[in-house]
């Protein structure tokens, strides 16, 4: 509902009052309309701009994104992690171990900075769905990315960490970093 309407009184110099009743003419409507809509639409601007904050402050609160400001740490801190998830799958690297983990660069600078490591592992079945579950269902949102999984029979030494065990593992770990204004990154 409307509440009481209320008339003011403005001082515009002529050419303005011109143009403004040409703009009311072509739109059909009046310019008293037109001046209590851009009224309208300025007093909605304050509830407009704190619904942006408080959408931005959620957003800055939801785990989509990494915490570290840069591809480059972000990818060192994907590395700990992966580093950190293997181990409590595979407790001295028995039956689940990083073969390899190769940070990737980006070809094109994309809307969201992505952090990315290349990741070799050698596991058993159930290592390795403990592994991919865990890196895919925490927080930051990660992402298994060109998942390869080969069957392996035996390996040179089947009693060193690592080797003999039943699968050859290869993915991309990806993370999302937020992107921020150009220039705005921390140097520390």
């Amino acid at each position: 509902m409307l509440g009481a309407i209320r008339d003011i009184t403005a001082a515009v110099p002529d050419d303005v009052y011109r143009t403004v009743r040409v703009k009311a003419a072509e739109r059909s409507t009046s310019v008293s309309a037109l001046v209590a809509g851009y009224l309208r639409s300025h007093a909605d601007q304050d509830a407009e701009l704190e619904r942006l904050q408080a959408l931005q402050a959620q957003a800055a609160r939801e785990p989509g994104f990494m915490e570290e400001n840069s591809p480059e740490r972000a990818t060192a801190a994907l590395v700990q992690h992966l580093e950190t998830i293997v181990a409590q799958a595979s407790p001295n690297n028995r039956s689940c171990a990083i073969v390899n983990r190769s940070p990737m660069t980006q070809a094109r600078e994309p809307r969201f900075p992505r952090a990315v490591v290349g990741v070799r592992l050698r596991c058993g079945n159930a290592e390795l769905a403990s592994v991919l579950h865990a890196l895919e269902s925490g927080a930051p949102r990660l992402f298994v990315e060109n998942l390869n999984v080969l069957s392996q029979q035996s390996f040179a030494d089947a009693s060193a960490p690592g080797q003999g065990l039943g699968l050859d593992v290869s993915f991309d770990l990806v993370g999302y970093v937020r992107p921020t204004p150009a220039g705005n990154a921390d140097a520390d």
